[in-house]
């Protein structure tokens, strides 16, 4: 039997961040309990994983096709031991097709990559979540220019795929500005208060409009300085379109004073 699974919005935390010695110790103790937790989010194990990640971005839609990927260690300046990380899931070259020929149906631009392996964005939340590595994970990119109706238009071709029980993942950071770290002005909290009343108080069709039009919140360019780590939430929104939005995980890190959420929709 077909199972209709949940897609959700995670905010996946600084590069390799469940694998460091922090001050305070428990900066990511939360957001790691979260992921621990993420499969009771769900009806069932999920057959596949999509993730749409912050950390990849690429002039079209651009689809995994790997039958084995390796690691990206796409961070810089973390311990040796960081670089040794490994998620051993095996993509899924068949659903890859799949995804290709929905695209081509609503007429996106897109190609496969039979090379790309997994950016820090797929295996830093995967490896706490779902540790056997045991579900097939494929990616799909950005597309560059980081418009949000494009995005959120894949994420309404993608919406299928959840009745098959494939995880749409949209792996990013509800708040993403470094240089805003510690956030001694209060932007995270002002920024994902207009965010969390537009997912989970306004009508689905009212959301989606001013989820749209996102650059014009409050705080909204301090939050958000470039958006790649906001974007995956409109794919996201596509694949839950018409239904309801949850907020199932939200902590002001410890010393950042950053307040970060992750969202479940359906």
């Amino acid at each position: 039997m077909n199972q209709t699974c949940p897609t959700i919005f995670v905010s996946h935390g600084g590069g390799p961040c469940f694998w460091m010695n922090w001050n305070p110790p428990n900066l990511f103790s939360g957001l790691r309990k979260f992921f621990e937790d993420l499969p009771s989010q769900l009806i069932a194990k999920p057959t596949a994983i999509v993730v749409v990640s912050a950390h990849w971005e690429e002039s079209v839609f651009t689809v995994q096709s790997t039958p084995m990927p390796k690691m990206i260690y796409d961070y810089f300046g973390f311990p040796s031991e960081t670089y040794q990380i490994n998620y051993p899931a095996l993509g899924s070259p068949g659903l890859a097709e799949q995804i290709s020929v929905l695209l081509k149906k609503s007429n996106i631009q897109h190609v496969l990559d039979s090379n790309r392996g997994f950016d820090h964005g797929v295996y830093v939340p995967l490896l706490i979540a779902f540790p056997e590595a045991d579900i097939p994970v494929l990616q799909i990119s950005l597309k560059a220019d980081l418009d949000p109706l494009a995005h959120f238009k894949l994420g309404q071709v993608l919406r299928p795929l959840r009745d098959q029980n494939v995880l749409i993942l949209g792996s990013g950071f509800s708040y993403h500005n470094l240089r805003g770290i510690p956030d001694q002005k209060g932007v995270s909290h002002v920024f994902d208060k207009w965010l969390s009343d537009t997912l989970c108080l306004l009508p689905a069709e009212a959301r989606n409009q001013r989820l749209l039009q996102w650059s014009s919140a409050p705080q909204a360019r301090l939050a958000h300085p470039r958006e790649e780590h906001l974007i995956p939430l409109l794919v996201c929104a596509g694949a839950g379109e018409s239904q309801h939005c949850e907020k199932i995980y939200s902590e002001n890190l410890p010393s950042w004073n950053v307040l970060t959420s992750c969202f479940r929709f359906g």
